[in-house]
C-alpha cells in the first residue's frame, strides 16, 4: 500500500511540473502574440508552438508509463465545503479558487461534458451518421483540394523566402549606387568630364572630332610680305589648300 502511495505521489509531481512548464510556455506564446504581434516572424512562432508540443508529448509519456499508477482509479472529493476564503487554496490556484463552495465543486469533480455542450455533441455526432457515403466521399476530396493548394502557397513561399535569404547572406553587391549616378550625369550633361585639347595638323585636315573647312588661303597685303622672313631650323611641309583632299566626295 506505501508503495503504491509513494508511485502516485512522484506520478503527480511529475505531472505538477509538467503543466506548470505547459502553462509557463502557453503564457509565453501568449504574450509575444499580444505584445510583439507586429515584429514576430513564423519562425518564432513555430519554435514555441513545438515547446508546447514538447510538454504535452512529455506529460502523455508520463501518464502512459508502466510504473504510474492509473489515475482513473483515484477518486479526489473536497473534505470541507465553504464560503470562507482558503489562503492555502488561493495560493495552489493562484488565486482562480478561492473556496471550496458548493457551486464550483460539481464542476471541478465533473467527468463528462456540461450538458449543453454534450447535447450539441450528440446532434453532431447524429448529422455525421445521416450522411452518405458518396456525399462524405466528396466532401473529403474536396477538402483535400483546398489542403494541398494551400500546402502548396505555403511551401512556394516558403522556398521563395529561403531562397532570398541565401542570396542576400551569401552574394556581395557588384554595383554602386553612387558611381551609376555620377556615369549617368558625365554621359547626360558632360560633368566631371576634362575638357579635350585640339590638335594642330596641316592646313585642310582638322583635328578629330572638328569641322574641317576647305577653301582658298588668306592673302597676305604688302605689308606683309615686305617682313624678312626669320631662320627656322624645323622643316615643314606645308601642303596647298587647293590640293584634293583624299575624302573628298
Amino acid at each position: 500500500m506505501q508503495r503504491e502511495e509513494k508511485q502516485l505521489e512522484a506520478t503527480l509531481h511529475a505531472v505538477l511540473n509538467r503543466v506548470n512548464d505547459l502553462k509557463t510556455a502557453i503564457q509565453a506564446l501568449i504574450s509575444k502574440l499580444e505584445n510583439e504581434y507586429e515584429t514576430i516572424n513564423w519562425p518564432t512562432f513555430l519554435d514555441n508552438y513545438a515547446i508546447l508540443s514538447g510538454h504535452l508529448t512529455g506529460l502523455s509519456k508520463i501518464l502512459q508509463a508502466e510504473m504510474a499508477p492509473s489515475l482513473r482509479s483515484v477518486v479526489v472529493l473536497p473534505l470541507q465545503l465553504g464560503c470562507e476564503r482558503d489562503e492555502e487554496l488561493a495560493r495552489l490556484t493562484e488565486g482562480r479558487v478561492p473556496a471550496c463552495t458548493h457551486d464550483l465543486v460539481p464542476n471541478l469533480l465533473r467527468t463528462k461534458p456540461e450538458p449543453e455542450a454534450e447535447q450539441r455533441l450528440q446532434q453532431f455526432i447524429h448529422k455525421a451518421s445521416t450522411l452518405s457515403y458518396d456525399t462524405t466521399q466528396k466532401q473529403v476530396a474536396q477538402f483535400t483540394k483546398v489542403i494541398s493548394h494551400v500546402w502548396e502557397i505555403i511551401s512556394k513561399g516558403r522556398e521563395d523566402w529561403e531562397g532570398e535569404a541565401m542570396r542576400s547572406a551569401g552574394m556581395l553587391p557588384t554595383h554602386s549606387i553612387a558611381d551609376t549616378h555620377a556615369l549617368v550625369t558625365a554621359v547626360g550633361t558632360g560633368k566631371g568630364l576634362r575638357p579635350g585639347i585640339p590638335s594642330i595638323g596641316p592646313q585642310g585636315v582638322g583635328a578629330p572630332g572638328m569641322v574641317q573647312t576647305r577653301g582658298p588661303a588668306p592673302q597676305l597685303g604688302p605689308a606683309a610680305s615686305a617682313l624678312p622672313k626669320a631662320p627656322s631650323a624645323i622643316k615643314t611641309n606645308i601642303k596647298s589648300a587647293n590640293q584634293i583632299h583624299p575624302y573628298q566626295r
